[in-house]
C-alpha cells in the first residue's frame, strides 16, 4: 500500500527531471500529500505539461465521487482482472511525481517510515488515471498508484510497495506500448536503490504538511 508521499521540488528542478511545462499557478510543492488532495502527474493525455489530478481513482461510471477515497492504490497483479482498472490500464496512464513515499511497520506502536531513492533523487511512480463528470458537469480527473510484492528493503516494514519506475522506463509508461511491456514494469525496484528511515508521526495527520515531517527520528534500516 501507498497511502502518504511527499513532492517539494521546485518548478525549474521538475522541468528538468522531467521535461514538462509547469503553470507555476496551479502547482504546489507539498510534504504530506494525502488522497482526495490534487497532486502533481504527467498523464499521457498531456504528457508534454505537469497536471494536477485528484488521489483517489473515480472511475467514469461512479455514481458517488466517494469511490476514490477507496482506491488509492491498484494492484499490479489484478489490474487486468479489475473492471474499474482495467480500462485505465490499457488507455490511462499516468506517472505520479514524488521524491519520497511513506509506510507504517507494525507493531506495538506503528512507526512511519521515510523511503527515498537512496541518492535523493526525484522519481515516478506508476499511475492510473480516469475522467468523472459530476452532475453539474463538472469533469474530474483522478489516479490511483500501482503497488507491487515489497522487494528485501521494503519487506522489513510493509507487505506492499509502489510501483517504482526507473528512469529510462517513465516515457514508456505513458506511451502506446503493448500490454507485456508493461507488466514487465510493473516489478518492485531494487532494494540497494532506496533509503528508509523513521519520521515523527506528525505524518499521520494529512493536516500537518511541514518540512519536519521529513526529517529522521532514527537510524535507517540496515
Amino acid at each position: 500500500m501507498c497511502g502518504r508521499y511527499s513532492f517539494i521540488l521546485e518548478d525549474e528542478m521538475i522541468k528538468e527531471r522531467f521535461g514538462v511545462t509547469i503553470r507555476s499557478a496551479i502547482y504546489k510543492a507539498r510534504y504530506n500529500c494525502a488522497p482526495t488532495q490534487k497532486l502533481a502527474v504527467i498523464s499521457n493525455e498531456n504528457p508534454g505539461e505537469l497536471s494536477l489530478y485528484r488521489w483517489g481513482f473515480i472511475p467514469f461510471w461512479a455514481k458517488d465521487i466517494s469511490i476514490g477515497n477507496k482506491l488509492i492504490n491498484a494492484k499490479s497483479e489484478t489490474i487486468l482482472e479489475k473492471p474499474s482498472f482495467k480500462n485505465s490500464f490499457k488507455s490511462k496512464r499516468c506517472l505520479v511525481l514524488s521524491d519520497g513515499f511513506f509506510e507504517w511497520k507494525k507493531g506495538t506502536v506503528r512507526t512511519p517510515f521515510r523511503i527515498t531513492r537512496r541518492d535523493g533523487s526525484a522519481f515516478a511512480m506508476a499511475g492510473i488515471w480516469d475522467k468523472w463528470t459530476n452532475q453539474e458537469g463538472e469533469e474530474i480527473r483522478s489516479f490511483a498508484i500501482l503497488t507491487t510484492v515489497p522487494n528485501s528493503l521494503m519487506e522489513k516494514i510493509h507487505d506492499r510497495m509502489p510501483v517504482i519506475l526507473d528512469r529510462d522506463t517513465e516515457k514508456k509508461w505513458i506511451e502506446n506500448s503493448p500490454d507485456e511491456a508493461l507488466i514487465e514494469l510493473m516489478k518492485p525496484c531494487a532494494a540497494s536503490s532506496l533509503l528508509a528511515y523513521p519520521v515523527s508521526t506528525l505524518v499521520n495527520s494529512s493536516r500537518y504538511d511541514s518540512p519536519e515531517i521529513l526529517e529522521p527520528v532514527g537510524d535507517p534500516l540496515d
